[in-house]
């Protein structure tokens, strides 16, 4: 691979499994895995912390001029984040909190004010960046662009089995209603929705398992560099 710096930008919608594979490509790739969801859900936690309806935007608004957000890399190499100095990587992981990063990203002073943080990652070394809008708002000019997705039921499935590991199990049904719901939200924001970037390629791994998955991507990656 060219020692040349480079972007790669992985979009699609809520559990299509963007934050897992792009990760295992950055291993693979050596370069630098970015999960732009969980700076979104940084703040998503926070409104829920200081007990603020994300509904309310000149509340969320006020609330981002008091507060700190640093993202940074552990020894084993895996993206923390912090609030205000409290490291939060765990805590982000919770379904409310999904819910609630959802709610915050369609308010366009949030985006704007997380926009500068996730270019400048880019800027300084060759990056793989996951989200709902890399390809289209924030790295536009990024060397591949790909639209991963699957199936609703697919994606439910999936964050249900992850939930089970983690302890915290919940019911498939209200999974599937909160992916169909998440779908809509992000479909129909009026800034950023989610959508392919018009140079993007659809990968649908419906049915996938993960190394297929994974193989898929890296071929593709590979293809356009």
């Amino acid at each position: 691979m060219s020692e040349k710096r480079y972007a790669i930008a992985i979009d699609g919608p809520s559990g299509a499994g963007k934050s897992t594979l792009a990760r295992a490509a950055a291993k693979a790739l050596g370069i630098l895995y970015v999960d732009t969801g969980a700076i979104y859900r940084t703040v998503g936690l926070c409104v829920r912390q200081r007990g603020v309806e994300p509904a309310d935007q000149p509340a969320v608004e006020a609330l981002l001029r008091n507060i700190h957000i640093e993202m940074c890399y552990g020894e084993d190499g895996l993206q923390r984040m912090f609030l205000c100095g409290t490291d939060v990587t765990d805590a982000i992981r919770l379904p409310e909190v999904s819910v609630l990063a959802s709610k915050v990203s369609a308010i366009p002073s949030v985006r704007d004010f997380l926009l500068e943080m996730q270019r400048d990652m880019a800027r300084r070394q060759s990056v793989i960046m996951d989200g709902r809008d890399i390809g289209t708002v924030v790295l536009p000019e990024a060397e591949v662009k790909i639209y991963l997705t699957a199936s609703p039921e697919d994606r439910a499935r999936r964050r249900y089995l992850e939930l089970q590991r983690r302890g915290t199990p919940q019911d498939f049904d209200q999974l599937l209603r909160e992916i169909e719901e998440r779908d809509l939200r992000d479909k129909n924001r009026s800034v950023s929705p989610l959508r392919p970037a018009e140079d993007a390629i659809i990968l649908d791994t419906t049915g996938n398992t993960f190394e297929q998955s994974l193989t898929l991507l890296l071929k593709t990656v590979r293809e356009r560099l």
